[in-house]
């Protein structure tokens, strides 16, 4: 494992959108708006603030267009949102999205279950979303679910993988997402593909998304960084999960990565102490405990007051030292 000696990583939210659809209780909008708000103090790269499917799909996010119109847009933070067809395009364009994030995945199973669609029809309408991105000069994000195995298909070959990534890459889309969208990821694996997606196509901007349902998010996210991945999507608190995949958690928590990454030398650009707040006041939105570990914790050199009877046990250990030294 290596030190990261100030490397550059570039983190993006996802809570916002990837957390807050599988919430039971709908989230206030103005609620949203504050808590985007708040976030895009924090040094992030990049916000995933909704989606534009349609909120009979995802009824979290019915108040997708108003969210995107009203909160206050930040230099240097990009404000992306899932767009999943030509209609969810066009509301996205109308409410000044600054990146188109549309999603299919590698696997035929898991596409079908999740999008109702065969992956040819997924790419077929996402190559038209692609190409109004192009002609109205909004940038185009693909996140590929997945690729690190699916829940219902098991292993996924490299091989399918690449292919549909070749795809992408010539539409001129600016960046794909390698999602382990159910947590089957483990580190070797993550340390492979990634080197080999990025040495075929070095061109590409590659983030890399990891879900923690079996305990290795952060160990595969460590995994990516050394192959030379540079973009995280995290989730505050750790909230989210996948409806095809039984027993699976959230994100990676934001707060815990960067935790992480700080520690190890890597430079995230985040206010740790902000997203430790950012969190509680989350915790207090979807109204039960998160499962990030730092937001309970705090940072590692977090100081804590000794008990109330210090003085008198340190007296009375010097004091037994020395009838031990002069019996």
């Amino acid at each position: 494992m290596k030190e990261g000696k100030g490397k550059r990583l570039f983190i993006n939210e996802v809570a916002t959108r990837d957390g807050f659809q599988m919430e039971s209780r709908f989230i206030p909008t103005d609620d949203k708006i504050a808590l985007v708000d708040r976030l895009s103090m924090l040094g992030y790269a990049k916000i995933e603030v909704t989606s534009f499917t349609s909120a009979k799909a995802i009824p979290a996010l019915r108040d997708g267009e108003e969210v995107m119109q009203r909160i206050a847009r930040r230099p240097g933070v990009v404000y992306t949102a899932l767009v999943p067809n030509l209609r969810g395009a066009e509301r996205a364009l109308e409410s000044r999205i600054g990146e188109f994030n549309i999603v299919m995945s590698v696997s035929e199973t898991h596409n079908l279950s999740n999008l109702r669609m065969t992956r040819e029809q997924s790419f077929a309408q996402l190559a038209e979303v692609i190409a109004l991105a192009r002609q109205a000069g909004v940038p185009v994000n693909v996140s590929l679910s997945c690729v690190f195995g699916c829940p219902m298909e098991g292993e996924v070959p490299l091989a399918t993988v690449l292919e549909w990534i070749d795809r992408f890459a010539a539409l001129q889309v600016q960046g794909i997402t390698l999602c382990d969208t159910t947590g089957m990821a483990f580190p070797t694996q993550v340390q492979a593909l990634c080197e080999a997606v990025m040495a075929r196509h070095p061109g590409l901007q590659w983030t890399a998304h990891f879900h923690n349902t079996r305990g290795m998010g952060q160990a595969n996210t460590v995994a990516a960084v050394e192959a030379g991945i540079e973009r995280l999507d995290m989730s505050l608190g750790g909230i989210g999960g996948c409806p095809y995949a039984p027993g699976a958690t959230g994100n990676v928590a934001t707060e815990d990565v960067v935790h992480m990454l700080q520690c190890m030398g890597y430079d995230t650009g985040m206010d740790l102490e902000g997203l430790i707040g950012a969190a509680s006041e989350l915790e207090a939105l979807v109204q039960h405990d998160l499962p990030s570990q730092v937001a309970r914790a705090g940072h590692r050199l977090t100081r804590h007051a000794p008990p109330a009877d210090f003085n008198d046990i340190a007296a009375r250990a010097h004091a037994r030292r020395g009838k031990e030294l002069h019996p």
